[in-house]
């Protein structure tokens, strides 16, 4: 997973009109995908009703890629009720999965 700024993940959809949250969810969706995850197409998100689907498996990558240190139901809520202050919230947590890969970029075995 790459680092990223929690501050900069909860201010730039701001600032954007919410565009930097749908590049930052397919940017960790990818991400999530190397690791195993088997999230869907980006392209549910702008599909009214699919999008709830894509954000629930998305949510579940989550929890495949932090081992169940933020489980897929909280990641959910996390997006669904609080926004951009969830996205934050998740990033931190993808970035303490990055801290905790070995230097060269080798992944740990699964």
């Amino acid at each position: 997973m790459n680092k990223r700024s929690p501050i900069a993940v909860f201010f730039l959809p701001l600032i954007t009109f919410g565009i930097y949250g749908l590049v930052w969810y397919v940017k960790t969706k990818g991400e999530m995908n190397t690791k195993g995850a088997g999230i869907p197409t980006a392209w549910l998100l702008i599909i009214p009703i699919a999008n709830i689907f894509w954000m629930w498996k998305w949510a579940q990558g989550v929890g495949k890629v932090t081992n169940n240190s933020m489980s897929g139901p909280v990641a959910f809520l996390l997006i669904l009720f609080l926004g951009v202050i969830g996205m934050a919230i998740i990033q931190s947590k993808f970035n303490e999965v990055a801290d905790a890969a070995p230097a060269g970029g080798a992944q740990l075995p699964a």
